[in-house]
């Protein structure tokens, strides 16, 4: 079987799914390169030798990594500092792959073998209890990532987008099955003065944070 252009760049792309190619996964970007609307040296986890697989791959040049989009490092894995962690979640709803661990007001931690070192959960952490620790080899870029993890973090990642997709559409489905009387009640009783479920949320991080506080006083 012929494989289409964007499988076979994405097929070179190390799947970490960090968006510092300026694109929401590694196939939003092979897509992109594909229709020639992005150049091929804006992905940091890939490295020198990533661009030079891509630039063999289609033809053009090999440059340097544009360093708007970061820089070849030594791979890294998050670690959670369990005893500060609250639980809040956000750090789960980060990553791309599923590779951190836990429930609502629950220690969370980070199953290292699925990690690939994106950083995106350090950002919504609000406890900054998240660290990226650097794995005790040398390699950097493409190098430091075997094919088949590459492979196992793609799978993860389209499940994971299955997943919310579905997990998306049953919540609608509930909802339209409501009768029209059901969602006037539920309309009646929770008036739109009420808090809303974003500032609920938000509460309930403060008042974790109170507490981590506490604690550490």
């Amino acid at each position: 079987m012929v494989r289409s252009v964007v499988d076979q760049i994405d097929d070179l792309l190390p799947q970490t799914q960090c968006t510092k190619c300026g694109y929401t996964c590694c196939r939003d970007y092979a897509e992109a390169i594909a229709k020639n609307d992005t150049d091929i040296n804006q992905c940091p986890p890939g490295g020198a030798a990533g661009i030079a697989r891509l630039a063999d791959l289609l033809g053009r040049p090999v440059s340097p990594l544009n360093p708007l989009h970061g820089s070849e490092r030594q791979r890294h894995i998050a670690k959670i500092d369990e005893t500060l962690c609250i639980g809040c979640t956000l750090c789960m709803q980060a990553c791309p792959v599923d590779a951190v661990i836990g429930a609502h007001k629950q220690m969370h931690t980070v199953a290292a073998e699925y990690c690939t070192g994106c950083d995106l959960c350090l950002a919504p952490c609000p406890v900054d209890c998240i660290e990226m620790v650097p794995l005790a080899n040398n390699d950097t870029g493409w190098m430091s990532w075997a094919p088949e993890q590459a492979l196992a973090a793609r799978a993860r990642h389209d499940f994971r987008r299955f997943r919310l997709k579905r997990e998306r559409e049953e919540n609608e489905a509930r909802l339209a099955a409501r009768t029209p009387t059901a969602a006037h009640e539920i309309k009646r009783k929770v008036p739109e003065s009420d808090t809303t479920a974003e500032d609920r949320k938000k509460a309930a991080i403060q008042a974790a944070l109170a507490k981590a506080r506490q604690r550490r006083e």
